[in-house]
């Protein structure tokens, strides 16, 4: 009995260190959190420990959202910056929430293209401006 609730509390400190890895992330376009925002939630998290995988599923504003595509790159680099190698990181766009969402995620997933944002110096700056820590 005792080996079960253990387990269940080691099952909910790493979702806990999920989401505070990325619940503090602000939006590119509004001075506020994505967690503010409502665009992450608690329950847009899924972590799998033994299978080393995470899903996020975020939700924009607005359907025509410009900036979805950097977000979901936020929530990626920044789970990359911070989970062990060994997490397969899943970023969605939440079913029905944006007008090309198919195409969001297929570049959210995608190593190549994800690489080949990350060699853009304008969009990095922006990245990390979104990853800075606040302490307001």
């Amino acid at each position: 009995m005792l080996f079960g609730s253990l387990k269940q509390d080691l099952l909910v400190f790493i979702f806990l260190t999920f989401l505070n890895h990325v619940r503090d992330i602000k939006d590119p376009e509004h001075p506020y959190s994505l967690e503010e925002l409502k665009v992450i939630t608690e329950d847009a998290i899924e972590v799998d420990d033994n299978s080393s995988y995470v899903r996020v599923t975020f939700t924009p504003t607005v359907e025509h959202c410009s900036m979805a595509t950097v977000i979901g790159l936020c929530l990626r680099v920044k789970l990359m910056r911070s989970l062990p190698q060994r997490y397969k990181v899943d970023i969605r766009v939440a079913p029905g929430t944006h007008a090309t969402e198919s195409a969001v995620n297929k570049q959210l997933n995608d190593k190549e293209r994800v690489a080949a944002a990350l060699e853009n110096p304008n969009l990095v700056d922006m990245v990390d401006e979104c990853l800075a820590p606040s302490y307001a």
